[in-house]
């Protein structure tokens, strides 16, 4: 049994009453409006940027970095894809989708779809200003919504609540969610050979993940992104093969199981007595928390990245979003909605994935699944380390408070694997809402800059040219530390080397 379990009725009802607020008024009356309205200016106001540019996305992918101020490479656009990649590409593509369909039937897929075309606007914007108000970091840069939120609106409180807000979110919380999943899964897994879950062996699960994320991240930014970069092909290749078989093997129920997601997602042959409501908030929400879009948490790893223009990296993780939900997101809905056996009657199931392909590829997928669940999961805790370092680095730059907050992420992932799952997953509903309150309130006005930065990208392009900025292009933009002329940068780079 797991530790929460002994506080059965204390947890249920924490979990009501946070679920209450989340599901009546904070996501239905507030924050998906309020996304809905930015990520359609965002999209009007640049063109339709995350159409227009598809193509383009994928030439930048190419940029080589330059030399960090350590003496070695700074994180390139495809590393800096990677993390954000390790974040994105986690329980939310497969937990997450599951419980958007048990919660609100084959409808919430539609909209999450629908929202991930919509929501790429956002992505761009965010992920561009994040680049465009970029510091210097040993390793490279650091940047992210608290550093554009201070230089480019000039409000240092709100940039202090942001990021205070992430580290409750991104390394306790949602990281909490993916230790949990593993912990879960394997315990799945595990049953088949006899063992049970209970505190011990949830306990081990949580220690040794432990142990594999401290050799990581003790290791820095690049440690991360190597990891990142190694795994998620892998994993995400092994996955998409896995869906396009059992779509093969389910040729026949393909074009029924579209006519339901299409039905079901405008009220029409309600799917498990779900409301229309229901639907839309779960397939809105289960896909903010895959795919990130407009939350605020990509920029951190975006403003990484060495690039020479602060678009090509809005790209980039545009880019991202298409991968998370379009395509991985896809792949559980197909395997859940095309093999799983039982009824949808709105029970948090966190197995469902898995019990779906087993129903259709036997026992041994099973096990199959809890790998690439573990492997999603884990680069998502590395992903999630290094934006809540990045904000901490923000509020400080003391070593000592870097090391405690290494610590405490260390403990948070551990204690995540003992918790509950409907409480923490609840939980990730409210802190991800006002992350993604904050981000959307402070990226709207700055739409206008990220909007000027596209305009200078695409003339360039229009030239013929790999485009490149420099801060003298908008020199009425405030807050800018990099960019320099290229004068400027010969000058600081002797500078750098004389001291």
């Amino acid at each position: 049994m797991l530790l929460a379990d002994a506080v059965p009725t204390l947890d249920a009802r924490v979990t009501d009453a946070i679920g209450t607020f989340n599901d009546d008024f904070f996501w239905a009356w507030v924050l998906i409006p309020l996304l809905i309205v930015v990520s359609v200016y965002i999209t009007v106001r640049s063109g339709l940027v995350q159409f227009r540019l598809f193509p383009e996305m994928f030439r930048v992918l190419k940029s080589k970095p330059e030399v960090a101020p350590d003496g070695k490479k700074a994180v390139s656009s495809l590393q800096a894809f990677f993390i954000s990649a390790a974040a994105r590409i986690g329980t939310g593509n497969i937990i997450g989708v599951s419980i958007a369909i048990s919660l609100g039937g084959p409808g919430a897929v539609f909209w999450m779809w629908a929202m991930a075309l919509v929501v790429c606007g956002a992505s761009f914007v965010e992920s561009t200003l994040a680049q465009l108000y970029k510091v210097r970091h040993s390793a490279g840069y650091r940047g992210g919504p608290a550093y554009y939120i201070e230089r480019g609106l000039g409000q240092r409180w709100l940039a202090v609540v942001f990021a205070i807000i992430l580290i409750i979110t991104f390394p306790m919380v949602f990281n909490a969610v993916q230790s949990n999943t593993i912990t879960n899964t394997i315990a799945n897994s595990a049953g088949e050979l006899g063992a049970e879950t209970n505190l011990l062996f949830s306990a081990i699960v949580g220690a040794l993940l432990v142990v594999l994320t401290a050799l990581v991240i003790f290791g820095g930014v690049r440690r991360i992104a190597n990891t990142a970069q190694a795994l998620i092909p892998f994993f995400a290749g092994l996955y998409i093969v896995i869906g396009l078989i059992v779509m093969a093997l389910n040729w026949q129920l393909v074009p029924g199981m579209f006519a339901s997601i299409i039905q079901n997602a405008f009220g029409l042959g309600e799917f498990a007595a779900a409301a229309l409501g229901v639907v839309i908030i779960q397939g809105v929400r289960r896909g903010m928390f895959s795919n990130e879009a407009g939350l605020g948490s990509a920029p951190n790893a975006a403003a990484s990245a060495s690039v020479s223009h602060p678009v090509k990296q809005g790209l980039v993780q545009t880019l991202g979003v298409y991968l998370d939900t379009l395509v991985v997101c896809s792949v559980t809905a197909f395997i859940v909605l095309l093999g799983y056996q039982g009824t949808l009657d709105g029970t948090l199931e966190g197995d469902l994935t898995q019990m779906a392909l087993m129903s259709m590829l036997g026992p041994w997928a099973l096990h199959l699944m809890t790998l690439i669940i573990f492997l999603v999961a884990f680069t998502s805790v590395l992903g999630n380390y290094y934006y809540g370092e990045s904000n901490i680095e923000y509020l400080t730059g003391n070593g000592n408070v870097l090391f405690g907050y290494k610590v405490v992420f260390l403990v948070a992932t551990f204690l995540g694997s003992l918790g509950s799952i409907d409480l923490i997953w609840t939980l990730a509903d409210t802190t991800m809402g006002m992350m993604a309150l904050v981000n959307l309130i402070a990226i709207t006005p700055l739409t206008v800059i990220a909007c000027r930065l596209l305009k200078d990208y695409t003339d360039q392009r229009k030239q013929g040219l790999d485009p490149v900025f420099t801060r003298d292009r908008m020199p009425d933009v405030r807050g800018v530390e990099c960019w320099e002329p290229a004068e400027d940068a010969e000058v600081r780079e002797k500078e750098g080397l004389s001291s």
